[in-house]
């Protein structure tokens, strides 16, 4: 399999639903004529026109607004939000109307919208601009949340989320676009609600997704120096969520770690950890853990951002401390 960066999966996916569906377009801010504030849709405009691809105002609520407008009529949109800071300004779009619709109506209304959001942090983008708000939207019924953490990821979950009738939040993390990974040329899916095993252990889980998922692989690479097994779930979608698989693998290990770029209060590793200890209480060593993001807005300095947000070092400390 060809090697690809996570920015190309998107693209080849987005291509693929451009020439494939008539239905689908594209609208969002500086997505034509610029080409997309992360680069994924360069080109585009100039190869599907000006009807596929729409350039918009910096108006969120109102592109989201329009793009489920164009849902319940019969199209396809992927809207893209340039960051998921911006998504706030369509907050009331996403999570009373979107989310809704298809519940309130009966079954009668769907809204097959993908609205793309780049979320996450260590891009020295301030405060403002550098937020996880990913178990904001996991916590509205109706509403389905993917995280892909790795170029296939991005690829396989993407085709999916194109196939659904009904509302999926799709957010990229800022610092992935340049990564690489085997990619197929093919199209293909990966469905939702099922974790990926990314790497096989038997003394501790470390869950993570997007962005974490890496942190929590390279920690289990040195810890792996020490004779400390780590098997590493990717969770690959927040709602729907693989519980089976994270009950599974900490029945394996007796041990769970949570790590993820959020706030720890309220955030959504908590909402993995109660499931743990609800679940599969009897078959834990210790309590499930969480490395987590510093309860501060994300300082714009580049040391003082990574020393808010969570580290290898972070995650081998808890483990040691387990084990």
């Amino acid at each position: 399999m060809p090697e690809i960066t996570y920015r190309e999966a998107l693209r080849q996916t987005l291509r693929y639903q451009l020439r494939h569906d008539e239905r689908v377009f594209l609208m969002g801010e500086d997505i034509g004529a610029y080409g997309g504030s992360y680069a994924v849709t360069k080109g585009f405009l100039h190869e599907f026109g000006e009807r596929r691809v729409k350039d918009t105002p910096i108006a969120e609520s109102v592109v989201v607004g329009a793009g489920i407008g164009a849902a319940m009529a019969g199209l396809k949109p992927m809207v893209e939000l340039m960051t998921i800071n911006f998504s706030l300004l369509a907050i009331d779009q996403i999570v009373n109307n979107a989310s809704k619709l298809y519940y309130m109506s009966n079954g009668q209304i769907n809204v097959p919208i993908v609205i793309r959001m780049a979320g996450g942090a260590g891009s020295q983008l301030g405060a403002q601009h550098s937020q996880s708000l990913e178990s904001w939207y996991a916590h509205v019924p109706g509403l389905k949340v993917v995280v892909p953490a790795t170029p296939y990821d991005a690829k396989g979950l993407l085709m999916t989320a194109f196939d659904d009738e009904n509302p999926v939040i799709f957010i990229e993390h800022t610092a992935l676009y340049t990564s690489k990974g085997e990619v197929p040329e093919e199209a293909y899916r990966l469905p939702f609600g099922k974790a990926e095993v990314f790497r096989e252990g038997t003394d501790v889980t470390l869950i993570g997704y997007s962005g974490s998922l890496h942190q929590a692989a390279r920690a289990a690479d040195q810890l792996a120096a020490d004779g400390i097994s780590c098997e590493v779930l990717n969770l690959r979608t927040l709602r729907p969520l693989d519980t089976d698989a994270i009950l599974a693998s900490v029945r394996k290990t007796n041990r769970a770690i949570v790590v993820e770029d959020d706030w720890q209060f309220g955030g959504f590793g908590a909402e993995i950890a109660a499931i743990i200890q609800e679940r599969a209480f009897d078959d834990l060593d210790g309590p499930v853990l969480r490395c987590s993001g510093a309860d501060v807005p994300t300082p714009y300095n580049g040391a003082l951002e990574q020393a808010a947000l969570p580290q290898e070092t972070d995650i081998i400390r808890m483990v040691r401390g387990m084990v």
